[in-house]
């Protein structure tokens, strides 16, 4: 029986990771699965492993106020470091480009543990868009045993890297799986803080790193813009928690009664409002592919 370990720290990943969790775990005479996160975004994860009854066996909580790239990666590193060593699994999982992918996965190449990454072969082909992700996908494809790419363009990502064709599987993308599952469950949980909407509503997300300072004032000095000139449609922004997003979007924004920004919402509720949208607007890689599953326009 093969022991496997998925590992991941972000609420994306979780979406992403869910269905194959869920798969592995109806496996049970091939498969020991345990679940381990990083709590890179503890408040927003434990919202998603609620929706899709995932309970993780460890928790790292590796969070700091004002942390450093370096902290973050060191501790997730000796953190998953330690979990290998005391539990040996035969292989991790991982998903995507966060910290905590190409952590893990150099903390199991450093213990020769296989390593599978799902979404492999993604690409921008600038190292520093998106930073740092672009190179922790990179890096992690390079260390990979299994590369499970959502498409064929990403496959041939690979083999351009160099990476064998033995280790390339191309799957589809599981935020699918995910969202197909979620939308399946005819619930909304009341979203306190929203009051009734206009009949044209656009939803907007913005948290990414990069964006930090004069992005996301131009950014939201756009939302404002248009806010003001449409004042017949509704913007609603669940707001990231980081002080960076947080601090700014609440300066600029809250003052303008046709946009309103509450608090970060459960999945159930978010998928609520991408399907309710006129348009979305994003700068998230994974709502770029969910919302065309739901024929919602989107503007990144």
């Amino acid at each position: 029986m093969k022991r496997i370990i998925t590992i991941f720290g972000t609420r994306p990943e979780a979406i992403k990771l869910a269905p194959v969790v869920k798969e592995i775990e109806k496996r049970r005479h091939q498969f020991e699965s345990m679940v381990l996160v990083t709590g890179q975004h503890d408040e927003l994860l434990e919202q998603m492993l609620m929706v899709f009854q995932i309970k993780p066996d460890h928790n790292l909580r590796v969070m700091q106020e004002n942390q450093t790239l370096a902290g973050l990666t060191s501790r997730i590193l000796e953190g998953i470091d330690k979990m290998i060593k005391e539990y040996r699994p035969d292989i991790i999982l991982v998903q995507g480009d966060t910290t905590t992918v190409f952590a893990a996965s150099l903390a199991a190449f450093y213990n020769r543990i296989s390593i599978g990454h799902v979404e492999a072969g993604l690409r921008t082909n600038d190292k520093y868009e998106p930073f740092p992700e672009e190179i922790n996908r990179r890096l992690t494809d390079q260390m990979a045993d299994y590369a499970f790419a959502p498409t064929e363009t990403a496959k041939r990502n690979l083999l351009k890297a160099g990476i064998s064709d033995r280790k390339i599987f191309v799957t589809g993308n599981t935020v699918i799986d995910a969202l197909i599952q979620v939308s399946a469950i005819d619930k909304r949980e009341t979203i306190d803080e929203l009051p009734r909407l206009n009949d044209r509503m656009v939803l907007i997300t913005a948290h990414r790193r990069e964006n930090f300072g004069k992005p996301f004032m131009n950014v939201f000095g756009a939302v404002r813009k248009l806010a003001l000139e449409m004042k017949d449609v509704s913007f609603v922004y669940p707001v990231h928690p980081n002080p960076n997003v947080f601090n700014m979007a609440h300066e600029m924004l809250s003052q303008l009664p046709n946009i309103h920004l509450i608090k970060p919402i459960g999945y159930l509720d978010f998928v609520w409002l991408m399907r309710r949208a006129h348009i979305i607007l994003t700068d998230s890689g994974g709502i770029q592919e969910e919302a065309p599953s739901l024929h919602k326009p989107v503007l990144v």
